[in-house]
């Protein structure tokens, strides 16, 4: 049976490409700006591109957030993408401190560029490995898989349980997370060629 998908529109998202992605998955999905609507639909997606406190902003403008958090209560499978998986902590630094979603515990903080004698540079952007324990999310990738990257802040999660996907850029970082119902990945799987596109075929296949 097919599923039916929203794609959450808070003005914060490459809402097309994710759209895209799943079109040629065989997948119907909906761009959705009604959270009064979000409940109806067997699964949520929540894309980001841009800054945290900015995405917060619009969530809460769009009257949003309340509507997010009870479908994580609701047991259907969230998804969010880059700054959506961000959105998904407790907090930000990104351009002062930012309250989250606080779906997952932990914090999202800028990479350390001083670490090293070269600093890094950021925003880190370009394929990178991502180190993965076994979850259904990542079922049939590639051992050797790269995964498509641009971000200058990253999560730090509180419990080790909730880390699936970890990568290195100068040091080890959290890439993506699951509690319960609740994923996330910083990575753009709509842009990560076949890999990505397994990944979300097999969101949508939970």
């Amino acid at each position: 049976m097919k599923q039916n998908i929203a794609i959450v529109d808070y003005n914060m998202g490459n809402l097309a490409s994710v759209q895209n992605a799943l079109s040629k998955l065989g997948q119907r999905s909906v761009i959705e700006s009604d959270p009064e609507k979000f409940l109806e639909y067997d699964k949520l997606i929540l894309p980001g591109v841009g800054a945290f406190g900015d995405a917060m902003e619009h969530l809460h403008e769009r009257n949003m957030i309340d509507a997010i958090k009870a479908y994580a209560k609701s047991g259907k499978y969230m998804f969010g993408i880059c700054l959506g998986m961000q959105l998904l902590f407790e907090s930000s630094q990104e351009f002062g401190s930012n309250e989250g979603l606080g779906l997952i515990k932990g914090q999202v903080e800028a990479f350390n560029t001083k670490k090293f004698s070269e600093p890094l540079k950021v925003p880190h952007m370009g394929w990178n490995r991502m180190f993965t324990k076994e979850h259904p999310l990542f079922n049939g990738l590639d051992d050797n898989h790269y995964l498509y990257f641009v971000h200058s802040f990253h999560a730090v999660c509180d419990n080790e349980d909730d880390i699936i996907g970890r990568t290195v850029y100068g040091y080890e970082f959290t890439s993506s997370v699951a509690k319960d119902n609740v994923l996330g990945i910083q990575p753009h799987p709509e842009k990560s060629h076949n890999n990505g596109l397994k990944i979300l075929e097999n969101f949508i296949n939970l």
